[in-house]
């Protein structure tokens, strides 16, 4: 099995500044309970589906309209053995002016296809990033994790029906 980083991209007719403004919006594509803040280094949010997932992202590098990375902490992930599996991983957004548009790079350094959690981050992840924050960009609307949301519900969204069918 491979040992690279899980990786997604998506590419928007807008400028750099306004994807980086976009990627820091996170209650707008990720999630809308998040507790804190993003795109200051030194910034750092609380990411939480209840009873199912958790982390702190603190932000270490941002560079306006260039390049953004959050470092994981504090995480659980209750249904894989590992439950830190994401502790002290990475999550970087290289974004990159193309062909009069935008591209953005998602990178989550540290989620390898060996990895229990892989295929349902991975899922989530790509749904994420290249529909709910490229419509945020796009539309001005994405599509977050919401507060009325269950994790079930999110699992169904981004196609991890095997894993709720096992789940008691």
């Amino acid at each position: 099995m491979s040992d690279k980083n899980f990786t997604a991209s998506t590419t928007v007719d807008s400028t750099p500044g306004e994807a980086f403004a976009a990627i820091n919006n996170v209650r707008g594509w990720w999630n809308e309970t998040i507790e804190g803040t993003s795109g200051t280094v030194g910034d750092s949010y609380r990411f939480e589906v209840p009873g199912a997932h958790r982390c702190t992202m603190t932000t270490t590098e941002s560079i306006p309209g260039k390049r953004l990375v959050w470092h994981v902490t504090d995480t659980y992930i209750s249904f894989i053995d590992d439950t830190a599996e994401w502790e002290d991983t990475d999550v970087v957004f290289d974004i990159v002016e193309r062909d009069g548009g935008t591209e953005i790079r998602f990178t989550h350094v540290g989620l390898r296809p060996a990895d229990e959690c892989y295929e349902v981050c991975a899922n989530a992840w790509g749904g994420y990033i290249t529909k709910s924050l490229h419509e945020l960009i796009t539309t001005g609307t994405g599509d977050p994790f919401h507060t009325d949301s269950t994790f079930d519900s999110e699992l169904l969204e981004h196609g991890n029906t095997d894993l709720v069918k096992s789940r008691p």
